[in-house]
């Protein structure tokens, strides 16, 4: 039974893709104008290139002026960024540009040409390029989707359960009850008939759970692999038995011992089975927010939560890893006035952004009272990370939508690993 192998990600790095995607998403063009470009891995730039230059030379046949223009300029900024790599990276690139509209909106012809270059989580195996009026990100929304999905049966000899374990859920499938006689047999009948007949139950009840675990490990989800598990000797008989489809059989990663069976006995299995899941980003989310709650009710001083805490020790060099959930949805909102420099931060929700930025921008220096300031917004992660970085600490982005990142969001969603005990330092 070997360890199944998945690929590991940074969580960091898949939160700003889902961000970048997600912004993405909601922008549209005055006209066909916004373009997708998808370059495959091992794809020659020089080809991608040429490519993009005869669609800019067919670009001037557009009839709209603002249209053309914003076309023309947009394969330019595209070009211009493929010729500061040397060769295409290697799970390949992919490139949305577009004239869009200043934030909050504003007048047609108002737009800027933008442009955003995502490094793919997965190969990239397909070239695309698109000029339409939404941008094409499914491609890349797709491989963002968790595809190690990995099987659970729960049998014993009363019933048995099916789970499945994709992302960051696990789901029970569905349970049956065997049919099959308990042990003890029946006034009257001989115990040869009785354990005849109990086997003949059994084997049926066995091929009957093999069927089903096949309809859904093989037809329904292809599961990279199957974690057997159940009380007493059952699951050993069925797995020895020869029952399942060769496919499966092969794909058994562990047996497991479980006080229960069916739906009860999935969920059992699957906090058993963080070993052999350690690969696993649910296992890791789990293990992760486990040790920041051990930390924290063990009172050493080595846990702590709270952004405006965290963010003080993280600057102080004291964190080692940073938890913080997907759905924080904040925003740091820096002021700056450009005649003395005073800098005014806020950290803010998301839809409080603009109406925050609109009163700041509005109100006077505190510094010099000019109203000469300029605002920048940057997403609370991004943050996080740029300070992270000068000191060493370690960021890990919880899914909110999981039962650990649940338990994150009761500490406000965000929490830290410390090095050391801060209250101890001299």
């Amino acid at each position: 039974m070997g360890k199944i192998q998945v690929d590991k990600q940074d969580s960091v790095k898949l939160y700003k893709i889902r961000k970048t995607l997600e912004e993405l998403s909601n922008k549209s063009g005055h006209g066909t104008e916004l373009i997708s470009v998808y370059i495959p891995a091992g794809k020659q730039l020089h080809e991608i290139i040429s490519v993009l230059k005869e669609e800019q030379g067919t670009a001037v046949n557009i009839k709209s002026d603002l249209t053309r223009g914003h076309v023309v300029d947009s394969l330019g900024k595209v070009i211009q960024r493929l010729r500061l790599y040397n060769k295409t990276p290697d799970r390949g690139l992919v490139m949305f540009c577009g004239a869009l509209p200043p934030e909050g909106g504003g007048p047609i012809g108002s737009e800027v040409v933008k442009v955003y270059e995502i490094d793919p989580p997965k190969e990239l195996k397909t070239f695309l390029y698109r000029c339409d009026d939404h941008f094409h990100v499914d491609i890349l929304k797709d491989m963002l989707k968790d595809d190690n999905l990995i099987g659970f049966l729960a049998i014993d000899s009363k019933d048995a359960g099916w789970g499945l374990l994709h992302g960051d859920k696990i789901e029970v499938l569905s349970e049956t009850g065997s049919g099959v006689a308990g042990k003890h047999r029946q006034g009257g009948q001989s115990a040869k008939r009785f354990q005849k007949l109990r086997e003949m139950e059994l084997t049926y009840y066995f091929n009957r759970v093999a069927e089903t675990t096949r309809e859904y490990f093989v037809d329904i989800y292809q599961v990279k692999g199957l974690i057997v598990s159940g009380p007493g000797p059952t699951k050993e008989d069925f797995v020895n038995g020869g029952y399942l489809e060769y496919r499966l059989q092969e794909n058994i990663i562990a047996t497991l011992d479980t006080s229960y069976s069916g739906s009860e006995g999935i969920r059992e299995a699957f906090a058993k089975a963080s070993d052999v899941l350690s690969d696993f980003r649910m296992v890791e989310e789990k293990q992760i927010v486990e040790k920041l709650f051990q930390k924290i009710n063990s009172h050493s001083g080595l846990g702590t939560y709270g952004l405006g805490e965290v963010i003080d020790l993280l600057k102080n060099n004291v964190v080692d890893t940073l938890l913080i959930t997907d759905d924080t949805n904040l925003i740091k909102l820096d002021v700056v006035c450009n005649r003395c420099k005073h800098l005014q931060e806020q950290i803010v929700e998301r839809p409080q952004v603009i109406p925050k930025r609109t009163e700041l921008l509005s109100a006077p220096c505190p510094g010099c009272k000019a109203a000469d300031l300029t605002a920048n917004e940057q997403d609370i992660v991004d943050y996080l990370s740029l300070i992270a970085a000068k000191t060493g600490a370690k960021i890990e982005v919880i899914s909110g939508s999981a039962e650990h990142g649940a338990m994150l969001a009761s500490l406000g969603k965000v929490g830290a690993i410390l090095r050391y005990n801060p209250g101890h330092a001299k």
